[in-house]
């Protein structure tokens, strides 16, 4: 018997907005949250893997965007955005300059399942930065409701909630200008405010814009995630989101794909976003029918299996698998030491991975010993690989060869050597 939710979805009577020929339609799904670090590429494949229905990269800031070079790698059938590295502290880098990875994506899975999160404050450069990514991408989305300084400090983020107007005119810039050309839809990322009242008049502007969907964190800004989630408002947004045809879905305290699906029933919601849980075993998005949530073991190795096969970024990999590892495991001590692939196999007994775990290593100069990095050199990475803005300045394998291939499930998967039952 269909749920609530699947009946009021299906209804005849329930307004829709038109769904761009390219773009998602919102309901009926349970999806990853934009987390900066924890929404890398290998993050957001193993989310599909386990069955999330759509992913959201991190949030990445248009002024990071700007002038990046779009670039097919044919080892990895990754397409990557980069620019020249600012290390060194220059502002117009030499031309042989090392570059840094803005953005990545891996079509093959991924197409017609991700959606890009921009940092902005500005329509003009969200148009820009957008043009540069729509056409790999299944959706635009602005942050609205990132509660950190590196966000709200440049006016982005939850900064944009104190000034509507600008959000209002940063949606309607995107809607006119990315949605005609690219065939995607627009949607938005919001926090709840002070009050109920305040919060219905701004949502009552945003889905007059001709966004597709919106996504509801059920906290205010101060709010950190060990609060509770505050769900009083939730009904009223969803109302005011279907009067004008405007998927909402629900973000706060979800843990598992069953229980996201209940509550946005439960309070009229489309759909539901899963953050920390999915940070800490993506597996959470398995159905219980499917088995419910895997033991930490199996998840992890999969983690590592797909952060090799697209050339993720070790310190990425590490940082992740430190959320994954369960901190009284007893290789967690050992995951935070490790310094490569090959160390992190040994450390977690996955002896079977050693041999991939080395060309992964001699691929990304692990194998060598690691050059002093200045502490301002370090600083510019990290906030580049955050989606930050910068300090101011072979023949691809078979896709068996690389472990790819199709599941049962009608979306294209990536597919390893079996380590748990998975639909």
């Amino acid at each position: 018997m269909l749920s609530t939710l699947f009946k009021r979805i299906m209804a005849a009577e329930v307004k829709r907005v038109p769904i761009p020929r390219r773009g998602v339609d919102y309901r009926g799904k349970v999806v990853l949250a934009p987390m900066v670090r924890s929404g890398e590429l290998p993050s957001r494949l193993l989310a599909l893997h386990y069955g999330a229905d759509l992913v959201w990269g991190p949030e990445t800031i248009d002024r990071a965007m700007i002038g990046t070079t779009r670039r097919f790698r044919e080892e990895t059938g990754v397409i990557e955005w980069t620019r020249p590295s600012s290390q060194g502290g220059h502002k117009d880098p030499p031309p042989d300059a090392k570059e840094s990875s803005i953005y990545r994506v891996f079509p093959e899975v991924e197409a017609d399942k991700l959606i890009f999160q921009m940092g902005t404050a500005d329509p003009d450069r969200a148009v820009e930065a957008a043009r540069l990514v729509a056409a790999d991408v299944a959706g635009i989305d602005v942050n609205a409701g990132c509660p950190k300084p590196f966000s709200t400090s440049g006016g982005m983020g939850a900064a944009l909630l104190r000034t509507p107007d600008k959000l209002v005119a940063i949606l309607e810039a995107l809607v006119k200008n990315i949605t005609p050309e690219f065939e995607i839809g627009i949607s938005v990322k919001i926090r709840i405010l002070e009050t109920a009242a305040e919060t219905e008049a701004l949502v009552r502007r945003l889905v007059a814009t001709g966004i597709t969907g919106l996504t509801v964190h059920c906290r205010t800004t101060p709010m950190r995630p060990r609060e509770r989630a505050i769900r009083d408002q939730l009904r009223m947004v969803a109302g005011v989101c279907h009067e004008a045809g405007v998927a909402c879905l629900m973000n706060g305290d979800v843990e598992t794909r069953d229980q996201g699906l209940r509550l946005a029933g439960e309070y009229g919601a489309d759909g539901a976003m899963i953050a920390v849980a999915a940070e800490r075993n993506p597996s959470c998005f398995r159905s219980e029918a499917d088995g419910g949530i895997l033991p930490w073991q199996p998840v992890v190795e999969q983690y590592i299996r797909f952060s090799m096969v697209v050339n993720n970024r070790f310190s990425n990999t590490k940082y992740l698998l430190a959320q994954m590892v369960p901190g009284k495991a007893k290789p967690a001590q050992s995951v935070n030491q490790a310094k490569s692939y090959t160390d992190m196999c040994k450390t977690l007994g996955f002896e079977h991975l050693l041999q991939q775990a080395q060309e992964a290593d001699v691929s990304r100069g692990l194998d060598k010993p690691r050059e002093k990095v200045s502490k301002k050199a370090r600083k510019n990475a990290s906030a580049l690989a955050a989606g930050g803005q910068m300090a101011q300045g072979q023949q691809r394998k078979a896709l068996s060869e690389r472990n790819v291939g199709s599941k049962t499930r009608p979306e294209p998967k990536l597919e390893t050597a079996p380590v748990a039952s998975v639909v």
